[in-house]
């Protein structure tokens, strides 16, 4: 009895110490932007893009960044050949081209084409009223992505006009996550 106890112990500590981004849906993230205006942060992947599958394993596990992406953020992980039905921006946006049989690669979803996702993974930043800001392509470790998502939350990205400018800013950036 004494060490099932002690294993209940361990597992509530495991999961209290651990931090993961708490994913929803890109309706429910515009929903919750109605009642407390925060930026939405989109994570597009496919079910066989490899570099997705590290993003996840390397970065969103990264326990600083999943924190601040929680507090700052409505994180949305959004399949860009699923199959989900949704609305934006007063359109549908589904997937006609969906293959529920197919193995790898399937159709590209309408709403990926309209944010003009063309690699993945891509992440998308969007406002507090949900009009998309800018799509970031491919992996990123923990600090490259905190430069990004710092850059949005603080509307650094109104401030910088040019490449020179922004490579002036990451150079001075202040990394603090801890990887």
């Amino acid at each position: 009895m004494k060490h099932a106890f002690f294993v209940l112990i361990l597992f509530i500590a495991g999961s209290v110490s651990a931090q993961e981004i708490n994913w929803m849906t890109f309706e429910e993230a515009l929903a919750a932007q109605q009642k407390k205006p925060k930026k939405i942060f989109m994570d597009v992947y496919t079910v066989w893009c490899g570099p997705c599958k590290l993003l996840d394993k390397n970065t969103f596990s990264n326990k600083d960044l999943a924190a601040y992406v929680n507090k700052h953020f409505y994180p949305v992980k959004f399949n860009g050949e699923g199959n989900e039905e949704l609305n934006y921006q007063g359109k549908k946006f589904g997937n006609p081209r969906f293959d529920p049989k197919r193995k790898g690669r399937n159709g590209v979803h309408d709403l990926t084409v309209y944010l003009q996702v063309n690699a993945y993974p891509t992440m998308v930043f969007f406002d507090e009223k949900g009009q998309t800001l800018m799509p970031v392509r491919g992996y990123l470790t923990p600090d490259k992505l905190e430069v990004f998502l710092k850059f949005f939350k603080n509307d650094d990205h109104k401030k910088i006009r040019t490449q020179q400018d922004f490579d002036a800013y990451q150079k001075n950036f202040k990394y603090e996550f801890k990887i």
